[in-house]
């Protein structure tokens, strides 16, 4: 019967042990992945995002990062920001039809962004480091998928290129998703052009404010003349007796 009680009790606390586990989430964590960050950007505009690779190994490091650009949604122009320590090699492919960036048709488009470390530059362990890129014009699509190969020191390769399924969960190993939002109308609108009823309005009000002007200074000019005339009056009226005596 004790044997039998221990056995039951052992059971019971592995059973509570499992619920524990997964009501309380005490199973190993998630495994980090390659994001871009900022998530989002505005399709038509140049956007600055940067590749954000962690290292997930304990005794490795990360010693070369290669990002392939979607071929769905090619980008005219792509510029890469130096960080220290690593080197970065430029692949471009043909596209066709051509890009058109700004009026010029780019008959070629960057295809794979490979950066590679130097000696001890490397992502060390419980370390991330982030791969700053400008592109574009953004093409007008809803997403851009980047498939990336993080390479470590002790030969494994992490491979992040499984694409997001809509309204499923996440891949294992996902790849980097940039999401793309329409740019939005002017705020302020554009000036608009007077009408001709406007014009005419303008047009009489004008010519109204010049026939008062000019009755106003044909009034001033008749009141000084008035008073020419009375000052001469005056004068003739002072004159004449002094000339009879």
């Amino acid at each position: 019967m004790i044997r039998t009680r221990r056995s039951a009790t052992a059971a019971g606390a592995l059973a509570l042990g499992a619920v524990a586990t997964a009501v309380l989430g005490f199973a190993a964590p998630a495994s980090a992945h390659v994001t871009v960050n900022p998530k989002e950007a505005t399709q038509g505009g140049y956007g600055r995002i940067a590749f954000r690779v962690p290292n997930e190994s304990d005794t490795a490091s990360t010693t070369k990062v290669e990002v392939v650009l979607p071929e769905n949604a090619p980008v005219g122009s792509v510029s890469t920001m130096p960080v220290p320590g690593w080197t970065v090699a430029v692949e471009k492919r043909k596209v066709d039809p051509p890009i058109d960036v700004h009026g010029s048709q780019i008959t070629e488009a960057v295809s794979k962004l490979t950066w590679t470390a130097s000696a001890n530059a490397g992502v060390k362990p419980g370390e991330f480091q982030e791969f700053p890129v400008s592109l574009g014009p953004l093409p007008q699509v809803d997403t851009m998928v980047f498939k990336t190969l993080q390479t470590y020191s002790d030969g494994n390769v992490s491979r992040w290129i499984e694409e997001p399924t809509p309204g499923g969960e996440e891949p294992e190993d996902p790849a980097p998703v940039l999401t793309l939002t329409a740019a939005s109308p002017s705020a302020s609108p554009a000036p608009v052009a007077a009408t001709a009823s406007e014009v005419d309005d303008d047009d009489d009000e004008g010519e109204g404010n010049g026939a008062a002007l000019g009755l106003g200074i044909a009034g001033l000019i008749a009141g000084l003349g008035g008073l020419a005339l009375g000052g001469l009056a005056f004068a003739r009226t002072r004159r004449g007796p002094a000339t009879t005596a």
